[in-house]
C-alpha cells in the first residue's frame, strides 16, 4: 500500500497539479470571452459536454508538458533538485515518458471532440510545451516559447466560439507577455537573479493588468473587473517588490511562484471584464482550491 501511495503521489508531482488549476482558469476566462458563457446554449447542460472536453484538454497538455520538462531535466535535477520525482528514484524515466505521452495524447484528442480548430491549438500548445522542454529553456527565445503555451491555451478555450476567435485572437498575446516575464525571472531560482529583469517584468506586469481595465471599460464592466484587477496586481506585485530589493533565489522562488498562482485571479478578472460578476467569482473559487494544492506539490 505504501508503495502504491508513493507513486501516486510521485506522479502527481511530476504533473504540478496546482499549476494545472490555473491553466483549467485560463481555459473558463477563454470561454468567458468567446461570449459562450451568456448565450442560450450554456444554460443546457448537454452543452457543457465542450467545456468540461477543454478542461480536460488543458489538463492532458499542462500535465504532459510539465512531465516532459523533468524528463529532459533528469540529469540536471540529480545535481539542482534531486528530491524531485525521477532522480529520486520514486518514478523511473520510462514511467515519466509514458505518463506523459498518455497526458498529451488524452488531451490532443479531447480538444479535437470539441472541434478542429481546437484540436489544432491544442496540437501547437503540445509542440511548444515540447519544445521549450527540450529546447526553449536553455535559449534566449525561451520565456516567450513557455509564454506561447498560455497564449494558445486561453485561444482554445476562446475556439468554443469561433467567430469570437477570429475577432478576440489577439488577445491571446497577453499571457503570452505575462508568462514570458515568469519565466524570465524564474531563471534565477536557484542561483539568484537581477533585478534589471525584474524591473522590466513588473513593467510588463503593469501592462497586463493595464489591458484588462481597459477591455472591462470598452465592455462596460470596469466596476466588475477593478476588484479582481486589484487582487491581480497585488498577488504579483508584492512578492516581486521583495525580490527586487533581494534578488536571492528564494525570493525570486515566491516570485515565481506568486506569478504562477495569480494566474486565476488575471483569469477571474477576464472573466469580470467580458462576463459576468457570478462567472467571475466561480472561477475565483479555483484560487484557495490552487493555493491549497500548492502547499503539498512544488509550483514551478
Amino acid at each position: 500500500m505504501n508503495y502504491i501511495i508513493s507513486k501516486l503521489v510521485g506522479y502527481l508531482r511530476l504533473m504540478r497539479p496546482a499549476n494545472i488549476v490555473t491553466a483549467v482558469a485560463d481555459i473558463l476566462a477563454g470561454i468567458a470571452i468567446s461570449g459562450f458563457l451568456g448565450s442560450e446554449v450554456a444554460n443546457y447542460l448537454d452543452h457543457l459536454l465542450p467545456v468540461a472536453c477543454m478542461c480536460l484538454a488543458t489538463i492532458g497538455l499542462y500535465g504532459g508538458g510539465v512531465v516532459f520538462n523533468d524528463i529532459m531535466d533528469a540529469e540536471l535535477d540529480e545535481v539542482e533538485r534531486p528530491e524531485r520525482p525521477i532522480p529520486s528514484g520514486v518514478i523511473s524515466l520510462t514511467q515519466a515518458i509514458v505518463l506523459g505521452s498518455y497526458l498529451l495524447l488524452v488531451g490532443i484528442l479531447a480538444a479535437f471532440t470539441v472541434g478542429r480548430i481546437t484540436g489544432f491549438l491544442a496540437l501547437g500548445i503540445a509542440a511548444c510545451a515540447l519544445i521549450y522542454d527540450k529546447w526553449g529553456k536553455h535559449q534566449s527565445w525561451g520565456p516567450v516559447n513557455m509564454g506561447l503555451c498560455r497564449g494558445l491555451n486561453l485561444l482554445m478555450g476562446i475556439s468554443i466560439v469561433i467567430p469570437a476567435l477570429e475577432k478576440y485572437w489577439w488577445i491571446g498575446c497577453i499571457p503570452v507577455l505575462y508568462i514570458a516575464a515568469v519565466t524570465a525571472i524564474s531563471r534565477g531560482e536557484v542561483h539568484g537573479g537581477n533585478t534589471r529583469t525584474l524591473r522590466i517584468t513588473a513593467v510588463c506586469y503593469a501592462l497586463v493588468y493595464g489591458t484588462i481595465l481597459t477591455l472591462a471599460a470598452i465592455n462596460g464592466h470596469l466596476i466588475a473587473a477593478l476588484p479582481f484587477v486589484i487582487l491581480f496586481a497585488v498577488m504579483i506585485n508584492l512578492p516581486l517588490y521583495k525580490a527586487i530589493k533581494d534578488p536571492s533565489g528564494p525570493n525570486i522562488g515566491k516570485a515565481v511562484k506568486g506569478g504562477i498562482i495569480a494566474l486565476v485571479a488575471m483569469n477571474a478578472a477576464w472573466v469580470a471584464a467580458f462576463s459576468t460578476l457570478p462567472h467571475a467569482l466561480l472561477v475565483l473559487i479555483l484560487l484557495p482550491v490552487s493555493l491549497l494544492i500548492s502547499k503539498a506539490f512544488a509550483v514551478t
